[in-house]
């Protein structure tokens, strides 16, 4: 005779089979209507073209329709996120988010951009690593505890860059200074590259930058990382702590990169939407484009994204609002 309980354990998996049979076949059942355009708020050439382009091209393939990528950039990203947010929720015009627009309402306030009220949460793409890293002919600092040290010492002396007023360097820097109660003085630059040159020259004594972009300069030596603002070390440079290690809790920071929609989109295509991005991330040459940019795979939910994407609004508008950062 068949046990009882094996009989329901059978049916409770056949029921969760059949949800996920009936999900799967909801996403699959949604095609774009019409060519797709994926629109990146910031100039050509970023990371972000370089996340969004390889991910775009797989998921033209898998829905048989072109995908667009078109560089639409200004006022922090917020110019090309309004041109996503006015458009039809259709599905085929989206954008190709980062971190920055997680505080761009603060940031932008007479933008009218607001990523959690005007769109909808459909995959994430990358999340990639930042460090504080020193150049350690300028400032001679063994580790994060000696930079500190320096920093308290000498209140204000520390010159530290950062991509420009309102990006996510700057407020790593803020948000280092709330964690510790020192001050440094923050040098904005139009970008992260010019910033990294400064440091390398010996006009900056540190700076905020994706481990991928610096990791052959501490290898080498020119540069020195203190401390990397995940929760476990990096294998791009596994001898770097990360900032609980070195003694300072809850400091995360990690430039992210995400696909949204216009707000009213249908559930049916963001569901396909997210699947086609995720089957894109778990290819083999996406995963090694992201390993070579030191950039992490997270496959997770819609839901799980979102959650996140929420997390870090209100996290990251917090910090933006104790700093005076209004540009407009």
């Amino acid at each position: 005779m068949t046990d009882s309980r094996s009989l329901s354990r059978r049916a409770a998996l056949g029921g969760l089979l059949a949800v996920g049979v009936s999900g799967s076949v909801h996403a699959q059942q949604w095609r774009p209507p019409r060519a797709m355009n994926w629109i990146v708020p910031f100039p050509p050439g970023g990371s972000n073209d370089t996340f969004a382009r390889p991910v775009a091209a797989l998921v033209s393939q898998r829905f048989g329709q072109p995908v667009v990528v078109e560089n639409r950039s200004g006022a922090g990203g917020t110019l090309g996120g309004m041109v996503v947010a006015r458009a039809r929720p259709d599905g085929c015009t989206l954008l190709v988010a980062n971190s920055a627009q997680s505080f761009a309402t603060v940031v932008y306030p007479e933008s009218g951009f607001d990523l959690l009220r005007d769109f909808a949460p459909v995959s994430n793409i990358a999340k990639v690593p930042v460090g504080l890293v020193v150049n350690p002919a300028k400032l001679d600092v063994k580790d994060l505890a000696a930079f500190l040290a320096a920093a308290r010492k000498a209140p204000d002396s520390i010159n530290i860059g950062s991509s420009g007023l309102g990006t996510m360097p700057h407020l790593a820097i803020e948000l280092l200074q709330r964690r510790t109660g020192i001050r440094l003085t923050h040098v904005p630059y139009r970008g992260g590259g010019p910033a990294l040159q400064d440091l390398l020259a010996g006009q900056l004594d540190a700076t905020f930058q994706p481990l991928s972009t610096v990791a052959s300069y501490v290898q080498s030596g020119k540069l020195r990382a203190l401390a990397v603002a995940t929760t476990k070390r990096e294998s791009v440079l596994p001898e770097v702590p990360t900032f609980a290690d070195a003694g300072v809790k809850d400091f995360e920071v990690s430039t992210w990169y995400g696909l949204f929609a216009p707000v009213k989109t249908p559930a049916i295509a963001l569901d396909a939407l997210h699947a086609a991005v995720q089957s894109a991330l778990a290819e083999p040459d996406i995963k090694r484009i992201w390993q070579e940019q030191g950039a992490s795979i997270d496959l997770e939910s819609r839901r799980a994204f979102g959650d996140f994407v929420k997390a870090e609004v209100e996290r990251w508008s917090a910090i933006a609002r104790t700093t005076g950062l209004p540009m407009e």
